[in-house]
């Protein structure tokens, strides 16, 4: 597996890069934000993105506990709380779209817990990372390229 040198056009990587920072600053959540991104990492299978986001997390107070458990959040029914377990089932939702859609029920259960503003945000931010997952995944980036 060969590292591909040109990740994107300067443009297009400034306007993914602003996007996600519009959809994270907008969910006002910022750990919530961390634990998205690394949920739709993982089913992307972007070891990048996942290198990156595990130091950021950390950084916004996320705790070893959630970041262990992620994986398997569902089964982890006492480490994640409601707003947390929506905002993952969501994440999975937009990520994979099983179905060709994200489910009704979904959406409403995320809706419960996010206004309308921050549900847009939360939309957005997935759709940001999962962008950002595919452009590394598909350039072949490693991990480890990521400096606080």
């Amino acid at each position: 597996m060969t590292p591909r040198t040109r990740l994107l056009d300067p443009a297009v990587a400034r306007a993914m890069s602003a996007l996600s920072a519009v959809a994270k600053k907008g969910l006002g959540d910022p750990a919530l934000a961390e634990l998205v991104v690394l949920r739709a990492s993982q089913l992307n299978h972007c070891a990048f993105c996942l290198d990156m986001h595990l130091a950021i997390a950390r950084e916004y107070g996320v705790s070893e506990r959630q970041l262990d458990l992620l994986a398997t959040w569902e089964e982890a029914e006492d480490v994640f709380d409601e707003r947390e377990r929506a905002a993952l089932t969501l994440t999975e939702a937009v990520t994979a779209l099983t179905d060709g859609f994200v489910p009704d029920e979904v959406y409403a259960q995320a809706a419960k817990h996010f206004d309308e503003v921050r549900l847009a945000h939360l939309v957005g931010l997935v759709v940001a990372i999962n962008n950002w997952n595919r452009v590394m995944v598909s350039r072949r980036i490693p991990p480890g390229g990521y400096t606080p």
